[in-house]
C-alpha cells in the first residue's frame, strides 16, 4: 500500500463570484492551482457577470459567511487567507470578526468597482473596510481607484505611490502594495511597510484582454505566502505570474477578455 501523498499548503479565498469565470472566486481558486495550492473559498456574494459587465449581484446573508468560513477553517485548516469582494458594511465587519481568529497571513484586496466601472462596494462601507478590514491584513493591495476610494489620495504618476502607500498604511495594514497598472509607461506597482521599499516593474503588455488582474494578483500573493515565502519575495513571484497571465490574456465574449491563469501550462 503507498502512502497518500501530503496536501499542498492551503489558502482560503473570501470573495464574490464571477459567472464569467475571470475574475472573484474563479480567479482566485485557479491562481492557487496553477501556483501548486490548494485553493477552498468562502462565497460572499453572487453576480451575473460576463465579458461586457456586471449585471447584477447579489450578497449572500451574514450566517452562510460565517458558516462556511468555519466549516473550511475548523476542519481542514489555513495558511494563508485573501479577501475579495465584500459590498456592504456587514459583510466587512463579519469577515474581519472571522480573520481575526486564524494567525496567518491575509491579504485584502479591497475590491471597490469592477474592470468595467460597476460597484461592488456599498458607499457605507468604506468607514468598515479602513476601520476593520486593512488593520487585519498583512498586505493590502489596492488600484489607483480603490486608494482615491478609501483615502482620498489620487496617483497621477509615479512618484505620487510613495503617498498612497502611506496612506492606505495608515489604516493599520502590516504591508501595502499600490497597484500602478493604470499610471502611462512600465507597469509599476510599489510594496512598503513604511520603512523597506520594493519597486515592482515589468515591461507594459499591449493586451486589453485583462479582467482578472486585481483577483489573481492578491490570489498569488496569498498562494506564495502560504508556501512560506517573505513579503516582498512573495509579492515578486506574484508580480511575475500575473504579468505572464495578462501577456496571454485572451478574447470571450464581445467585451473585456479575461487573463489566462493557466499560461505556465500553455507556454
Amino acid at each position: 500500500m503507498t502512502t497518500p501523498p501530503s496536501a499542498p499548503p492551503c489558502v482560503l479565498t473570501v470573495a464574490g463570484s464571477d459567472s464569467g469565470g475571470g475574475a472573484g472566486i474563479q480567479a482566485d481558486l485557479k491562481t492557487m492551482l496553477a501556483l501548486g495550492t490548494h485553493g477552498m473559498s468562502v462565497l460572499t456574494a453572487v453576480t451575473a457577470q460576463n465579458s461586457l459587465g456586471v449585471q447584477g449581484a447579489w450578497d449572500l446573508p451574514e450566517e452562510a459567511v460565517r458558516a462556511q468560513f468555519r466549516s473550511v477553517v475548523d476542519d481542514i485548516g489555513v495558511r494563508a487567507v485573501k479577501t475579495g469582494m465584500l459590498s456592504s458594511a456587514t459583510l466587512v465587519r463579519t469577515v474581519a470578526d472571522l480573520l481575526a481568529e486564524v494567525a496567518v497571513p491575509v491579504v485584502v484586496d479591497p475590491v471597490g468597482v469592477s474592470k468595467h466601472g460597476d460597484a461592488l462596494l456599498a458607499s457605507d462601507a468604506l468607514d468598515a473596510v479602513r476601520d476593520a478590514l486593512l488593520p487585519a491584513a498583512t498586505v493590502a493591495t489596492p488600484n489607483l481607484d480603490e486608494v482615491a476610494q478609501l483615502t482620498g489620495v489620487r496617483v497621477r504618476e509615479v512618484d505620487d505611490l510613495r503617498k498612497a502607500a502611506e496612506a492606505v498604511l495608515h489604516h493599520g495594514p502590516r504591508w501595502a502594495l499600490i497597484k500602478g497598472g493604470h499610471l502611462r509607461g512600465d507597469a509599476v506597482d510599489l510594496l512598503t511597510d513604511g520603512e523597506e521599499e520594493h519597486w515592482l516593474r515589468t515591461p507594459r503588455h499591449d493586451n486589453r484582454h485583462t479582467h482578472g488582474t486585481g483577483c489573481t494578483l492578491a490570489s498569488a500573493l496569498a498562494a506564495e505566502l502560504a508556501k512560506g515565502r517573505t513579503v516582498p519575495d512573495a509579492a515578486a513571484a506574484a508580480k511575475d505570474y500575473v504579468t505572464g497571465a495578462i501577456a496571454a490574456g485572451f478574447a470571450l465574449g464581445g467585451g473585456i477578455g479575461p487573463v489566462d491563469h493557466g499560461w505556465r501550462t500553455r507556454r
